[in-house]
C-alpha cells in the first residue's frame, strides 16, 4: 500500500495515474491536511510518496522508482528505448512545467492587471512552443512511448489541462491533442480524476 501526498490537479494526478497503471492501491492525503507535511518534503511540494519506510520526493523521480519495483509496460527495461523515455519525462517535468508555472506564479504574485496578463501572454507564447516540439515528436507515433503510452505522456496530459485556468491561447497541435485525449480517456487517468473529486467532495461536505 502507497500513501499519496496530493493537491487536486496538481503533478501529483500522473503519480497517481501511473499507481493505477501499476494496478497498486493508494491512499490519498491532501497536502493541507497532513501533520508537518514540511517533515516529509521541505520543499512543500506534491506529490510525496509513502511506500513502506521510503518517503519519496520529486515527481519523476517517484515514477522511476515506481516504475523500477513494478513490472510494466511503461518504460523499457534498458538500452536507448529507456534513456529516450527518462529523457521524454525530464522534457515534460524540467521544461514544460516550470513553463506552465510561471502562469501560477504570475496569478500568485503580479498585482497589476496589465502586467500580470503580460506575463500570461509571455508564458503561452514558451508553451506553444514546447507544445510544437512535442508535435514534432509525435510525426510518426501516437504516443512518446511510440505505440504504447509512456510516463511522459501521461505526465504532459496532466501538464495540458492547467491552460484551462488562466486567460491564455495555448494552442495544441492535432497530433498532440490525440495523445492528450487518448491518455485522459485511459481508466487509470479516469480512476485518478474520480478519486480526486470524490476526495474534493466530501471535504467540502
Amino acid at each position: 500500500m502507497h500513501t499519496l501526498y496530493f493537491i487536486p490537479g496538481a503533478c501529483s494526478l500522473a503519480t497517481q495515474a501511473i499507481l493505477n497503471e501499476l494496478n497498486q492501491e493508494s491512499t490519498l492525503v491532501h497536502k493541507l491536511e497532513a501533520d508537518h507535511f514540511e517533515t516529509l518534503n521541505p520543499a512543500g511540494t506534491v506529490p510525496v510518496l509513502v511506500d513502506g519506510d521510503k518517503v519519496l520526493n520529486e515527481g519523476v523521480a517517484i515514477i522511476l522508482h515506481l516504475l523500477n519495483k513494478h513490472k510494466n509496460n511503461l518504460i523499457a527495461e534498458s538500452g536507448d528505448a529507456r534513456h529516450q523515455a527518462i529523457e521524454n519525462m525530464l522534457f515534460a517535468n524540467a521544461t514544460m512545467h516550470p513553463a506552465y508555472g510561471r502562469l501560477f506564479f504570475a496569478q500568485a504574485n503580479v498585482n497589476d492587471a496589465a502586467a500580470r496578463q503580460q506575463v500570461f501572454d509571455s508564458a503561452a507564447v514558451a508553451i506553444n512552443k514546447l507544445w510544437q516540439v512535442v508535435e514534432a515528436k509525435l510525426e510518426h507515433m501516437p504516443y512518446l512511448g511510440g505505440h504504447d503510452i509512456s510516463p511522459a505522456d501521461i505526465l504532459l496530459a496532466v501538464y495540458s489541462r492547467w491552460g484551462d485556468f488562466f486567460p491564455v491561447d495555448i494552442v495544441l497541435g492535432p497530433r498532440s491533442r490525440q495523445m492528450v485525449d487518448a491518455v485522459l480517456r485511459r481508466d487509470s487517468m479516469q480512476l485518478a480524476l474520480q478519486r480526486e473529486e470524490a476526495y474534493s467532495a466530501g471535504a467540502a461536505a
